[in-house]
């Protein structure tokens, strides 16, 4: 029941940071409180029974929409954490900088979100290596020619780098939203 309570508290405070942060140090405390809450929501689903009947249906629901929302929230913060711990570089070297080659970023990685959290929820894990595979091949002629077209002596944008660590963490916000709502049923039949 604890996992119930913090994933739908989470769900609330991702779908308000989502919608409303704007400012670096509310993204920053607000993805940094979704991975705190996330995390102690895996270790709830160890010491637990299970939710059942309408609350798992509930519990699953917002384990999606703390997978898609959240995970734009806590990729946000990943990238503005990675940006501020950062000194000054010349113009076009920041990972904030690189977004302007990856256009949409936002809209994929939610997109991506809800495609990794069905094809596990299906129990079709292939389904993820489907999602990373036309990702990236989408991705590359961007990539691709970003880095190609770029004078000798400028600094590159970082797009490949943005490309890699927004994935990784999306996926991986995926991958334990998805934990959070079937573990107890995954583990408890074995």
């Amino acid at each position: 029941m604890t996992a119930y309570v913090i994933v739908i508290a989470a769900a609330a405070v991702a779908l308000v940071g989502w919608a409303f942060a704007r400012t670096t140090t509310v993204r920053l405390v607000t993805g940094g409180g979704l991975a705190v809450a996330l995390a102690l929501a895996v270790v709830a689903t160890i010491f637990e029974d299970p939710v059942t009947g309408s609350r798992h249906d509930v519990l699953v629901l917002f384990a999606l929409v703390l997978a898609v929302c959240g995970g734009a929230v806590v990729t946000t913060a990943a990238f503005e954490a990675i940006d501020s711990g950062r000194p000054a570089e010349p113009e076009g070297a920041t990972v904030r900088a690189a977004a302007e080659v990856l256009r949409g970023g936002a809209w994929i990685g939610a997109l991506e979100r809800l495609a990794v959290f069905g094809a596990l929820a299906a129990r079709w894990p292939e389904g993820v290596a489907i999602v990373l595979a036309v990702k990236g091949l989408g991705r590359y002629p961007e990539l691709r020619a970003q880095e190609t077209a770029r004078p000798r002596g400028v600094p590159h944008s970082g797009a490949a780098e943005r490309f890699i660590i927004g994935t990784m963490v999306s996926v991986i916000w995926a991958v334990a939203c998805v934990y959070v709502a079937y573990a107890p049923y995954v583990l408890d039949a074995r």
